[in-house]
């Protein structure tokens, strides 16, 4: 049997504040269009089950984006019209408590880089960068959690059993 003389590279793995600031950022398009809340890489660069992801768009487009995932999740979990009527503006006014999150998490990535590069490095930096991180993630998570509470609070058991089998398909859970 032979063996490689140069080991084989890592996996790259999504950190866990990118994996909670896109559930956070995507809160209303998971709920709202059934979209797997977890991008890969730094910065949330690409476009993940077409939620947009990278760059700057306008508040326009994003509320377009969050409709029109909406009308994926009212058909998915059978939602009434007085459903629609209170979970649309619950994630709506989620999207808008978290988009100002992924300037924040721009801004602790600028951070760290700029650490990074000093010469020696600026560990201090680097160290306030990651508290940003972790302090933007529980806020994210919070918010994502609350979010998910109040439209929980609108479906009905089954509803909410549907929400939920879906949520562990996209996530790759179903034998969970």
């Amino acid at each position: 049997m032979t063996t490689s003389s140069q080991p084989a590279a890592p996996a790259r793995r999504p950190s866990f504040f990118n994996r909670m600031t896109v559930i956070a950022f995507a809160a209303g398009a998971v709920l709202a269009g059934s979209v797997a809340a977890l991008a890969s890489g730094p910065g949330m660069g690409g476009c993940h089950h077409g939620m947009m992801m990278h760059g700057t768009h306008s508040a326009a487009d994003v509320s377009a984006h969050v409709d029109h995932m909406l009308k994926h999740l009212y058909v998915e979990i059978d939602a009434t019209d007085a459903q629609k009527a209170q979970i649309g503006p619950l994630v709506h006014q989620a999207v808008n408590d978290l988009l100002p999150m992924h300037t924040q998490l721009q801004a602790a990535h600028a951070q760290a880089l700029e650490g990074l590069t000093q010469n020696p490095v600026d560990r201090t930096a680097l160290e306030a960068a990651r508290a940003a991180h972790l302090q933007l993630a529980d806020q994210a998570s919070k918010r994502f959690v609350q979010l998910i509470a109040d439209v929980g609070d609108v479906l009905t058991p089954t509803q909410r059993t549907a929400l939920a089998t879906h949520l562990k398909q996209m996530h790759g859970m179903a034998g969970s």
